[in-house]
């Protein structure tokens, strides 16, 4: 491996435009390929953002050997075969979330990972950002007092047609997509394990696919979250953690800093006073890349392990298999 590490992207997607910029952006990454299943794709898709080298299956993007790193934004549904394909050749792996759709892909993946000695973690931005973070360790220092409540949201409008997103048999839905946010930031909030307990509800559209979703979760120690996601809603994003002397509201929890502004946190305290914490423009997707370069380079843990991401999993299946079922749900 070279100082740097070089990363290709799998596919010409379009969530890619987000990763290019804070790769080369990276002090130890460069961009060095992209592959997609038709070559001629491929290398216009080079051309158009001065990508080095171009690749017409993922195959054989994968047998290079100047590659180290993965960017795996595929359909939710291709996520975990294409990521053990990624590891087995030697390769890190940046996944796109979710990074499976079930516990036994996430075993493949962990014992992939394992087995090849590569990193191999889920694409949760917004987890690498000194915004999150502030707020996480705030809750951990128990300056908000006792915690008692996490409520977040992530929705947009999708309009009906051919989005993967819409296709149930690709991984599609509301949750899988931008509901996996405000789930994640709520187990992140209480501790890292998932609840104990959940109850969700969900609007399906004509071929069976989730488009909104509300979900409530208990947490062991008496916490409580309530997330939303949805397709079906003029877009709104916002999260509050409410502990018993303090809470924080986020106006920006998912993508702060990443259109170059500065974003920033409310305090309010018992006592009504207020206060606001600001945080100076960074991009959470470069926050990201460093997070790889240092697991790889300095061997340094990941932000976001697959020991998290089965949290996240278990509480995400348990939400569906509530909504299903009508009944609340054990974790």
């Amino acid at each position: 491996m070279s100082d740097n590490l070089r990363w290709a992207l799998l596919s010409t997607a379009k969530i890619n435009e987000a990763l290019i910029g804070p790769i080369r952006q990276g002090p130890r990454s460069e961009l060095a390929a992209v592959a997609s299943r038709d070559l001629a794709r491929a290398q216009a898709y080079a051309d158009e953002w001065g990508i080095p080298k171009a690749y017409g299956s993922y195959e054989a993007l994968l047998a290079d050997p100047e590659i180290d790193v993965i960017y795996n934004p595929l359909p939710n549904s291709l996520h975990a075969a294409w990521t053990i394909r990624a590891a087995e050749a030697g390769k890190h792996v940046l996944c796109e979330k979710p990074i499976v759709l079930t516990l036994e892909e996430l075993d493949r993946v962990e014992a992939a990972a394992e087995a090849n000695g590569v990193t191999i973690f889920e694409a949760f931005m917004y987890l690498h950002h000194p915004q999150t973070r502030t707020v996480q360790e705030m809750v951990r220092a128990g300056e908000l007092g006792p915690l008692r409540q996490i409520s977040s949201w992530f929705n947009y409008y999708l309009p009906e047609g051919g989005n993967i997103r819409l296709f149930p048999e690709l991984g599609g839905g509301s949750l899988w997509d931008v509901g996996v946010y405000p789930n994640s930031l709520a187990i992140v909030m209480a501790g890292g394990r998932a609840p104990v307990e959940v109850w969700g509800q969900q609007v399906t559209a004509e071929n069976d696919v989730e488009v909104i979703f509300t979900g409530q979760m208990r947490f062991e120690d008496g916490a409580v979250a309530q997330i939303e996601s949805a397709f079906r809603t003029p877009f709104r994003q916002g999260a509050q953690v409410v502990g018993e002397q303090a809470m924080v509201w986020i106006d920006e929890p998912w993508k702060p800093g990443s259109e170059g502004d500065d974003s920033r946190i409310v305090i309010t305290r018992a006592d009504e006073s207020e206060e606001t914490v600001v945080f100076p423009a960074l991009s959470p997707y470069l926050c990201e890349v460093e997070a790889m370069e240092a697991c790889v380079l300095d061997g340094v843990d990941p932000v976001v392990p697959l020991s998290l991401s089965r949290e996240f999993l278990r509480t995400i299946l348990a939400l569906y298999e509530s909504a299903r079922s009508g009944r609340p749900v054990m974790v």
